[in-house]
């Protein structure tokens, strides 16, 4: 405050819902977005009008548009909004420790990080580590995710993350040993395969492209389908029948006995996992960041 001055602030809780609004074009979404009744936002935009004494939205029945001035000051605030929460991430990142968030998709989460995180840890006991879920087909919180473990048809492109290929996504078909001693033996026909039971990770595609041999008719492909690779590796552990895993995922489980694998033939899984990291959040996180990166990549 200067000598002899009163600066008078806008509402700051005004502002947000304004810039909600905006952005998300309409109150109901900005109400979801901050978590409060769309009345609420209604009533913060009244108070935000009569702060700045002038309109913002041109109002028709139950549509608003946003006025020429408006839509200005919505621009403005998006940027300065945006750089306001850069500049306390930097200022959290060089005065807080704060844990390396990791963010996994369940297949590499289950199968592959949390068995290998205590190895971390002991070769690296000054990095503390939180693993989060990135759920497939979901935005990343990129504020406050460090690195992603995620699964795509190619190499994602975010801003401010670095990408690296991490392990192939090529599945192949897997079952328990007590599963494969109904038939003896490693099945070889389309209809072996068939009589074992065959699980499916969504939908029936993979096997559909993986049984289909040129110039024979392909029966329709039946069996339980699962959304989650978590659940149809659970089903294929316990002798439900055959699933088509990425290898990259259950190698431990070939190694171990708990699965067989039964065909080196591969069916191309439409896409492969890679590591995404961070390229902001402080000197601190970008260095531990780093050390991950090069273990996970080393132990892979």
């Amino acid at each position: 405050m200067l000598a002899g001055f009163t600066v008078q602030l806008p509402p700051l809780n005004a502002l947000r819902a304004f810039e909600a609004v905006a952005r998300l074009g309409s109150f109901q979404a900005a109400g979801e977005a901050l978590f409060v009744t769309q009345s609420a936002i209604s009533h913060q935009i009244r108070n935000f009008e009569d702060w700045l004494g002038a309109p913002l939205f041109e109002r028709a029945g139950n549509k608003t548009r946003l006025l020429p001035h408006g839509a200005e000051l919505a621009r403005a605030l998006s940027l300065s909004l945006d750089e306001i929460t850069a500049a306390c991430q930097r200022a959290r990142a060089s005065t807080e420790r704060q844990p390396l968030v990791i963010a996994a998709i369940p297949s590499v989460a289950m199968c592959w990080l949390i068995p290998r995180l205590n190895q971390f840890h002991q070769a690296h006991p000054q990095v503390e580590t939180r693993v989060i879920y990135a759920m497939h087909g979901r935005d990343i919180d990129v504020h406050n995710t460090h690195l992603a473990f995620v699964f795509a048809t190619k190499p994602p492109q975010l801003p401010n993350f670095d990408c690296t290929f991490f392990l192939p996504g090529d599945s192949v078909p897997v079952c328990s040993p007590s599963l494969l001693q109904k038939l003896g033996r490693h099945p070889v026909s389309p209809a072996e395969y068939r009589a074992l039971g065959l699980l499916h990770d969504g939908d029936t595609a993979g096997w559909q492209d993986w049984l289909t041999q040129p110039n024979t008719p392909t029966p329709p492909i039946t069996g339980a389908r699962f959304e989650d690779f978590n659940l149809l590796r659970s089903a294929a552990l316990s002798g439900q029948g055959v699933a088509l895993c990425p290898l990259s995922m259950v190698q431990p489980d070939i190694t171990a006995g708990s699965l067989v694998q039964l065909s080196d033939r591969v069916a191309l899984g439409g896409g492969d996992y890679y590591l995404l990291a961070t390229q902001t959040g402080g000197q601190n996180l970008a260095a531990q960041a780093q050390i991950f990166t090069d273990w996970a990549m080393a132990v892979r």
